[in-house]
């Protein structure tokens, strides 16, 4: 007589029902995308970080075969938008566009953002734009550790502006004042533009801001780069040094954009999102837009891009609880 092993026919039966279970999410993913997608935008058209979701969105759309509108939602330094993406269904189809500012300092600014880290599924980071301490031709310190020495100097310290209190380059700034002990006092402006433009006037001597604004006021000689704060040295800057290499390998602080979907979006969609950004942003036409806004497209996977995110997290929290900033 055949003897039936109960054990293993339970066995059996449970791992049958985990492969059925399975079915529906790879099917679905399968078949995604088969409408539209939205990618939310946390702020007004016409920025950089706009701009650079705008790229990425054309360039999915031809490889997904479905139109990925871009829908800007801006607000609340990005909170609102971002907090909308958040509360979406997690099929795919509602993407967020996130940058450091939002998804790493925001939480320890606001006493309320609407969001948190767990909400969202990383996908891939789409690229880092390089930050610059640049400085009016007054400034006698010509390199990052003079500066430092020069303004421990100058009663008051040197005044420094960025693009708006609590943004990265402000953060930035406080990281080096904290790392450094230079002697700087933050003013914030509502834009990097406006900051620049005040450095170049002599109406303050350093201004922290991403390099593409930067650029042309260094190469004519206007402003003098000091340092930039990326891990290597900007390609379009290949002479200016990094702070690391200046004797600060602490001081490594990029502002990145990169896409992001709610959380328990199915995994075989994530994979499909990242595998095909990736792709994208291999493209050189792709590649040399990106490079235009000065962002250096990255691609990387979801891993990486989360183990950067909850550095970035942490190493945000120490500086603003060090310099007590808060959202205004």
């Amino acid at each position: 007589m055949l003897k039936i092993d109960r054990f293993a026919v339970v066995a059996g039966t449970a791992v049958i029902a985990a492969a059925l279970a399975l079915l529906p999410t790879v099917t679905q993913a399968q078949d995604y995308p088969n409408k539209p997608i939205k990618l939310v935008v946390p702020f007004a058209p016409g920025g950089v970080t706009d701009t650079s979701g705008r790229i990425v969105a054309e360039a999915l759309s031809k490889r997904l075969g479905q139109t990925v509108v871009v829908e800007n939602q801006a607000g609340a330094s990005g909170n609102i938008g971002t907090t909308r993406v958040a509360q979406s269904a997690p099929d795919g189809y509602t993407l967020l566009l996130g940058f450091d500012g939002t998804m790493a300092i925001n939480p320890h600014v606001f006493a309320k953002t609407g969001f948190e880290a767990k909400d969202f599924a990383p996908i891939t980071k789409i690229g880092d734009a390089t930050l610059i301490l640049v400085a009016h031709p007054s400034v006698p310190a010509k390199d990052f550790p003079s500066l430092i020495a020069y303004s421990k100097t100058v009663s008051g310290g040197l005044s420094y502006g960025t693009s708006g209190n609590g943004g990265t380059p402000h953060l930035a700034g406080e990281m080096l004042k904290q790392r450094s002990g230079a002697a700087l006092t933050h003013i914030p402006y509502k834009g990097g533009g406006q900051a620049l433009q005040d450095v170049l006037g002599g109406q303050i001597p350093l201004v922290y801001t991403a390099i593409a604004g930067a650029l042309p006021m260094v190469k004519s000689g206007r402003v003098n780069a000091i340092a930039v704060s990326s891990a290597k040295r900007d390609a379009a800057l290949p002479n200016v040094p990094t702070m690391k290499e200046s004797g600060y390998p602490d001081m490594v602080v990029d502002s990145w954009v990169a896409l992001l979907a709610p959380a328990k979006t199915p995994p075989a969609i994530i994979d499909k999102l990242q595998r095909e950004t990736a792709a994208a942003l291999a493209q050189p036409e792709v590649r040399e837009r990106l490079l235009g806004l000065g962002i250096m497209p990255v691609g990387n996977t979801p891993d990486e891009f989360g183990a950067q995110w909850r550095a970035d997290l942490a190493k945000f929290e120490a500086v603003v609880k060090a310099a007590a900033i808060k959202a205004e």
